[in-house]
């Protein structure tokens, strides 16, 4: 059976298996080396990784298995037709089909850090309290679509408002394509509704901006030296309950030359909270000279335009109508509270797929 050809097994070539396989035998050879414990947190993330690519194959090659087994049965069908046995094999195609369609989904994860856990940190913007109320509402949708796809998650920071909501919130999202999912939620995202903070229940249009982050662990050198951090120490403040522990020992780390800063008030101890605190610096500063290289390269070519905040990637529209429209791939729905529940894989998909139409366009 030639796994490139029908419409049931097209994905095969897209997939590569042999690609897999060549990587799972480089990854195994790794484990062999007598010093590959010697970085025990390397170790780990090394091994999981392993094991993620060896169920992927394994999955390939069940279904795989199962479609070869079907197409046998199919040539017999075509000798002694049987309408029992025709009804089973058609069952068991749809099922094939059906795991076939939630498994292309990964297909579509090409980015070098696409597989790593990701750090989402959202920040009211334009809009006074109702901006930091569409913060927290952010905030819990992402928490809500976490939680469907079994991810986990830990907030980091919670900077409460004052009358209500969040001014803004850090938090890890752990998983297999984390940061490959969430990276479609990058930038402004808007809101616009009958403020229930306005005594005279006007429309407001509030913003509220998402960055994610992958968690790079310690894989990629990032270089930063001890005289160009700002560190700092406060009581942890915020409405976080069992999200944040309350104690004497949050961090705050300021990069002097990049003027970033990052706080972390979710461990019971200010040596965790600082070592979190690095971290998520870290993978803050790898992106952003990771940007300035695109920027570049995008300028050199005249693409170069400023990411300013009000450049929205997506509206929810809550009065007149009801409607969530994302600007950049214009899929939209109307199911305005399955959203705000959690519902963000359409949105999620059509991004997925509109970089890679947009990637083979570019290679023509």
């Amino acid at each position: 059976m030639n796994a490139c050809n029908g419409e049931s097994t097209k994905r095969w070539c897209a997939f590569d298996l042999a690609h897999k396989r060549e990587q799972i035998a480089a990854l195994e050879a790794e484990t062999l080396q007598p010093d590959f414990w010697s970085d025990n947190r390397r170790a780990q993330s090394h091994m999981q990784h392993l094991t993620a690519l060896r169920e992927e194959v394994e999955t390939w090659e069940r279904l795989e298995k199962q479609l070869q087994d079907l197409q046998e049965l199919a040539q017999l069908l075509g000798e002694e037709p049987d309408a029992d046995l025709e009804a089973e094999v058609t069952r068991s195609l749809n099922a094939v089909e059906q795991e076939v369609e939630q498994l292309e989904l990964a297909l579509l994860f090409s980015g070098e850090h696409d597989e790593r856990d990701a750090i989402l940190s959202i920040h009211a913007g334009s809009g006074g309290v109702d901006a930091q109320d569409w913060a927290e509402m952010l905030l819990r949708m992402y928490l809500r679509w976490a939680e469907r796809h079994r991810f986990r998650t830990q907030i980091y920071d919670y900077n409460e408002g004052e009358e209500a909501g969040i001014k803004s919130a850090t938090v890890e999202i752990s998983g297999r394509y984390a940061y490959g999912h969430l990276r479609s939620e990058i930038g402004t995202h808007r809101l616009i509704r009958l403020s229930p903070f306005d005594a005279a229940h006007r429309r407001h249009t509030s913003f509220a901006r998402v960055e994610v982050i992958p968690d790079i662990e310690d894989t990629i050198e990032v270089t930063i030296r001890p005289e160009d951090l700002d560190i700092d120490t406060y009581r942890s403040t915020g409405a976080g309950g069992q999200h944040v522990n309350k104690t004497d020992s949050a961090v705050r780390i300021r990069h002097i030359p990049t003027g970033i800063v990052v706080t972390c008030q979710n461990e019971r101890s200010q040596i965790q909270n600082r070592e979190v605190a690095m971290r998520i610096l870290r993978a803050r500063l790898y992106e952003l000279e990771r940007r300035k290289r695109e920027e570049e390269v995008a300028r050199l070519k005249g693409e170069y335009v400023q990411a300013d905040f009000g450049t929205q990637i997506r509206t929810v529209t809550l009065h007149p109508y009801t409607i969530v429209k994302d600007h950049r791939t214009g899929y939209e729905t109307s199911d305005t509270q399955g959203y705000l529940a959690g519902d963000l894989d359409p949105f999620i998909r059509a991004y997925l797929q509109m970089q890679a139409h947009q990637a083979v366009s570019a290679q023509r």
